[in-house]
């Protein structure tokens, strides 16, 4: 698979991808996933490799959304769709619920906080629901306080980790 040249986009490294699947190997079969700030989508689209029944992707750049819609026609991913909006955008909307939740926004940027706020009161979390943050790996997650920080590491300047929304 090959990614749009845009700045800012980074792959998530295939070392912390095997280890954040590896963690969400119990809940992955069957469950519906979001992938916010998508990127290159390689989350989203190895959910759905890994038996996702339905996958999101959220981008707001043109061309990442064109160059993932390519990736997903030769894929014949039918169970990844994508959408050009902003985040903050997608979150004002109408809630869906969803199992997991990958949040990978551009570093420095202080994303985090809102985007979490969002997903915990807007309804797009279902119950027992996990989130993936990615981020500099120096940050300080700040995070609603029923969410319950169950996996953390760190691979460079990469710090990543697995939330268990118990509400």
């Amino acid at each position: 698979m090959s990614f749009a040249p845009v700045a800012g986009v980074r792959p998530t490294p295939d070392r912390v991808r095997e280890t954040l699947f590896n963690w969400l190997s119990p809940v992955i079969r069957g469950a519906r996933c979001l992938d916010l700030y998508a990127g290159s989508g390689a989350l989203g689209i190895e959910a759905a490799s890994r038996g996702a029944s339905s996958v999101v992707l959220v981008d707001s750049d043109p061309q990442v959304v064109t160059r993932l819609r390519e990736q997903l026609a030769l894929l014949d991913a039918t169970a990844v769709d994508v959408v050009q909006s902003s985040v903050d955008g997608w979150l004002s909307g109408a809630a869906e619920p969803f199992d997991i939740v990958f949040l990978d926004p551009p570093f420095r940027k202080n994303l985090l906080p809102a985007c979490t706020r969002a997903l915990e009161s807007g309804g797009w979390l279902a119950a027992d629901a996990r989130v993936y943050i990615e981020a500099e790996s120096n940050l300080e997650l700040e995070l609603p306080e029923s969410w319950e920080l169950t996996r953390s590491k760190r691979a460079g300047q990469v710090g990543y980790h697995l939330v268990w929304c118990n509400e």
